[in-house]
């Protein structure tokens, strides 16, 4: 008889002489491969998936708070430039960019 091994995985518990007897007498042999399969939640999926959401939206609550402090600096630089400026006049029309403020 030559030597084979068994198809597949085997445990290390099972003893060789007994596939080997079931090989010779024709016995089908059973092998239980015990598994975990969780039963609860997948908490790094879930976990992942908020983190992802998250930065998503701080990242976007950064942007506006950026945009708005862009917008802030052109409004005060706008004021600045228009007061400096004084009242602009063109063929006798004379507009005032800007509100002097009187005490």
């Amino acid at each position: 008889m030559t030597y084979r091994d068994p198809p597949g995985i085997i445990a290390p518990h099972i003893p060789a002489d007994a596939y080997r007897r079931a090989e010779a007498t024709g016995q089908p042999v059973v092998i239980v491969v015990p598994t975990t399969h969780p039963t609860t939640l997948p908490w790094r999926r879930i976990m992942t998936a908020l983190a992802v959401a998250g930065a998503v939206a701080l990242g976007g609550w950064g942007l506006v708070v950026a945009l708005c402090a862009l917008l802030d600096a052109a409004a005060h630089t706008a004021t600045v430039i228009a007061g400096a400026a004084g009242p602009i006049g063109f063929g006798g029309i004379t507009l005032r960019l800007a509100r002097t403020k009187h005490l």
